[in-house]
């Protein structure tokens, strides 16, 4: 392995380096004062089990960020209490009777994806725990059809058997009981509106307050939603993609390449875009009278393309990573590319949008009567509905992933055509830890030179104002809102994946973390960069990475191991970067030299490599940029530590 010295006296210590560390602390500090608020001695969350595990994934999704946190340079102690989180919470929604075999069942996998995030982090920053491998071999074997009980998977159509599975296999049937009426009339659910448009004098959602419509609503629901396949389960890509990278077992590598194949198939004959209900038979629309719309978080309800299209990123990007097979990306371009067809530019304050907060901040900054480019995220009877902003996300993301000249074009028309500010950085925290994606891809093309220090600005009161509320909070030990753990989460990744890492933040739903690079401590053998040490990817290209480290110590060296992808999916083949050639500090004796140092010269210096791991020597108060040539999606990933 090469070892380059970084020898630069930092002249000027960047404000983004001061921020990034203060940063870390100010992470580190929370942790503690939030479990001590939410939290039994053992971990369990306090909540009466009278009042039962229906929505098990929001117990986990508190803690989804701390290892990923960890992984970067935050405290030991991140990752030892993520763990202890995981386990206090599979002991408690196992006594509740919401988990089986430490995994859900009956639950469909766009929420199932959002509990699973954390458990992945795990894996990823403790590759050695024979625990999470066991886990990992008997969560996958769920969908190999290992477990007798619980069968999930049909080869042969290269369908899971229903949108609700898990532990206990596929659930095809409601057996005995009597599908539950659905009334969403003042509640969260309303502004989705209907799930179908097609029942006799149902024609509103508020039709739905009626308890005979209501039934007869919860009674078609179950019928047509309970057997066959749904696009979120290509979620399940995540959880077969986790379980190759910790043991290189084939079987989990060809199941995320049949399956998603099936599905690439359907999209392809059905225009680009999935179809949303595929039915025992692998008949699409089986059980909605044919049409490619009307399943289960599909296409009409309740989100559409929202959460439609984070399936075929997970399990593009998961099948790209394990087969260098580039053109699974298609999945997740050729349906962006037929929603962004269908734009049109709109005024966004006359649009009603069903999850209009998403965007708030940035349709709040365009005036009344002006226009912005709105997508529909919806289909139904009628036609297409529900007119939002595409976000940056979706296109931002998949650029990175191929950094393709078209993937970028397409996010270039996107810009021009919002009529909002790609630089502005509104300062808010979503339950995904995202939403900055296009002023960090304007930092990244050299549009905004403030985004470093300004996104960690907006994390630092981001975590002030979590703290503050959670300080105030008199709900606990109270039947609250479930999601209140994680509206209360302190811990944010976002600025430190985006900065440090060079990459977006994870898709939520089951997403891995997909980063052009990652850091070790060899000082303290574990992963993360040292303490002290800044970095900031600078720039990225199809064949280079550029990134910039700063040692702010002034007494201590630290050595720091970049690793080319979180997996070591990537290589570097070059190393480019300057270095002093100049006498520094200089001498005390005498006045001459001593009010400042010889100015600074530098050279230009190569390294060439084959490698994809590269150690970094930084003296006290010294800095390097790097320019990493880089072969992306050359290795199969792993979760191997280099010590």
């Amino acid at each position: 392995m090469n070892q380059i010295c970084a020898n630069l006296p930092c002249q000027k210590v960047p404000s983004w380096a001061l921020w990034q560390r203060k940063l870390f602390e100010s992470i580190d500090s929370v942790t503690e004062p939030y479990l001590s608020h939410f939290t039994r001695k053992n971990g369990e969350f306090i909540w009466e089990d009278s009042w039962g595990g229906g929505s098990p994934d929001d117990f986990f999704e508190p803690f989804f960020n701390w290892p990923l946190v960890y992984s970067i340079g935050a405290g030991d102690h991140l990752l030892s209490l993520a763990e202890r989180q995981y386990k206090a919470v599979l002991g408690q929604l196992g006594r509740l009777g919401s988990y089986h075999k430490d995994y859900g069942f009956q639950e469909d996998q766009m929420h199932q994806s959002e509990a699973d995030v954390l458990f992945y982090n795990l894996c990823l920053t403790l590759p050695m725990n024979n625990d999470l491998e066991g886990l990992a071999r008997r969560f996958a074997g769920f969908y190999l059809n290992e477990d007798v009980e619980a069968i999930n998977y049909d080869p042969k159509h290269k369908i899971v058997l229903s949108g609700l599975n898990g532990s206990r296999g596929a659930i095809v049937s409601g057996g005995d009981i009597s599908p539950k009426p659905y009334n969403p009339v003042d509640t969260t659910m309303e502004p989705y509106g209907l799930p179908f448009y097609d029942l006799p004098d149902i024609k509103s959602v508020k039709d739905l307050a009626d308890p005979a419509k209501a039934r007869l609503m919860g009674e078609e629901m179950n019928k047509r939603w309970q057997a066959g396949d749904a696009p979120a389960n290509l979620a399940i890509t995540s959880m077969m993609t986790n379980a190759f990278i910790l043991t290189g077992e084939e079987k989990y590598r060809n199941w995320v390449v049949e399956y998603t194949d099936g599905w690439m198939v359907r999209a392809s004959e059905n225009g680009g875009l999935l179809p949303d209900q595929i039915g025992p038979s692998g008949k699409v629309g089986e059980y909605v009278g044919g049409k490619w719309y009307g399943g289960r978080y599909g296409w009409t309800f309740p989100h559409g393309f929202l959460t439609m299209h984070f399936a075929t990123v997970d399990a593009g990007a998961n099948a790209y990573l394990l087969t260098r097979d580039d053109s699974y990306l298609d999945l997740p371009r050729d349906q962006m590319d037929r929603i962004l067809e269908l734009g049109e530019s709109k005024d966004p304050h006359n649009e009603e949008m069903s999850v209009r907060a998403n965007w708030s901040h940035q349709l709040d900054s365009v005036p009344v009567g002006k226009n912005t480019f709105l997508v529909p995220y919806r289909y139904g009877d009628a036609g297409w509905f529900d007119w939002m902003p595409m976000g940056g996300l979706y296109p931002i993301y998949l650029w990175y992933l191929s950094m393709r000249d078209d993937d970028l074009e397409r996010v270039e028309r996107l810009r021009k055509a919002e009529a909002y500010d790609w630089c502005a950085v509104h300062s808010f925290r979503d339950k995904h830890d995202s939403g900055h994606e296009q002023p960090w891809f304007e930092f990244l093309n050299d549009r905004n030179p403030d985004y470093p220090e300004l996104i960690q600005q907006s994390s630092y009161t981001q975590i002030a104002r979590r703290m503050a509320q959670v300080m105030a909070d008199q709900d606990v030990g109270t039947q609250h809102h479930v999601h209140h753990w994680q509206w209360g989460n302190p811990v944010t990744s976002e600025a430190l994946i985006q900065l440090a890492l060079g990459a977006p933040q994870p898709i939520y739903n089951g997403g891995l973390l997909h980063a052009r690079l990652r850091y070790f401590d060899l000082g303290r053998r574990r992963s993360g960069l040292p303490i002290d040490v800044a970095a900031l990817v600078e720039k990225l290209s199809a064949d280079s990475t550029t990134v910039r480290l700063v040692n702010t110590s002034v007494t201590e060296s630290r050595n720091v191991l970049i690793q080319a992808g979180t997996f070591g999916e990537h290589r570097f083949t070059e190393a480019n970067f300057e270095t002093r050639t100049s006498n520094w500090p200089g001498g005390l004796g005498g006045y001459a030299g001593t009010y400042s140092a010889e100015r600074l010269v530098t050279k230009t210096n190569s390294v060439t490599m084959k490698d994809s791991q590269i150690e970094i020597l930084i003296r006290p108060g010294m800095e390097i940029r790097l320019k990493l040539k880089t072969q992306r999606y050359v290795n199969d990933p792993s979760y191997k530590v280099p010590f």
